[in-house]
């Protein structure tokens, strides 16, 4: 496929497991190792050839909107949701910015930090348009810095991927980081709604979702959800050659 120009990036959430950060800010708007999680998210899809950027807002939006409004790029779309729509529901929502080819879509409480080859580059050349409505990147659990959960989905070497379900625990989480066609979209719900009521719209003999597959990152992904997350990802970052050579 050609490179995508376009992508979604998820802000609107309330962050309450951030609290009390969050009281006084939206977790978007905080800091790890001297710049936003906003921040590193937007300069990242940029870096990825990402050049236009369709933002959702909810809680605390206009200290978002202050906050990007002397950023020349990416160029920045700002969706603002009076009522939460969940993830599904937000890109959704946002789909007029974002145009009828596969574009991008990341969470704006995580850190991507690329392998050999940049995680988006790397989604681009993996691309089905036959075969895929959407695209995850998933890291292995035992790489997933500050995430505490029991993962997420089961990974076959073509990229087939399967949930968790009654398992104890799956080998790779999901990233938040994602490559979507719109038409996946046809047919969904007007409201709020979970992307996860799309990825399971077809489920292929043996558990398989349908026309969902996944990349496994091989660089280092922070989740920053929390307190917890917040200090591991400072900690990271502080003692690695990314941070000292690139902030």
């Amino acid at each position: 496929m050609s490179a995508s120009a376009k992508g979604m990036l998820l802000a609107a959430g309330l962050g309450t497991r951030m609290r009390p950060l969050t009281d006084a800010l939206p977790k978007p708007l905080i800091a790890v190792a001297g710049k936003t999680l906003l921040d590193r998210a937007l300069d990242w899809f940029l870096a990825s050839g990402v050049g236009e950027v369709a933002v959702n807002t909810h809680y605390k939006s206009e200290m978002i909107e202050a906050h990007v409004a002397s950023r020349t790029a990416p160029r920045l779309h700002m969706v603002y949701e009076p009522m939460l729509l969940e993830t599904g529901g937000g890109i959704k929502n946002a789909l007029p910015w974002l145009g009828g080819a596969p574009f991008f879509c990341a969470n704006s409480d995580a850190i991507c930090i690329d392998g050999e080859t940049p995680a988006l580059q790397r989604m681009r050349e993996y691309w089905d348009d036959a075969a895929m409505d959407a695209l995850l990147l998933v890291v292995p659990l035992e790489k997933a810095i500050g995430y505490e959960g029991a993962g997420d989905f089961f990974v076959d070497a073509p990229g087939g991927i399967k949930r968790r379900d009654a398992q104890s625990s799956a080998p790779y989480v999901f990233t938040g980081i994602q490559l979507v066609h719109p038409r996946l979209f046809d047919a969904a719900p007007a409201g709020p709604f979970s992307m996860n009521l799309l990825y399971n719209r077809d489920i292929a003999p043996g558990g398989t979702l349908a026309r969902i597959r996944a990349v496994v990152h091989d660089g280092t992904w922070l989740h920053v959800g929390d307190p917890r997350g917040l200090q591991l990802a400072q900690e990271f970052l502080a003692n690695s050659p990314y941070y000292s050579h690139s902030e």
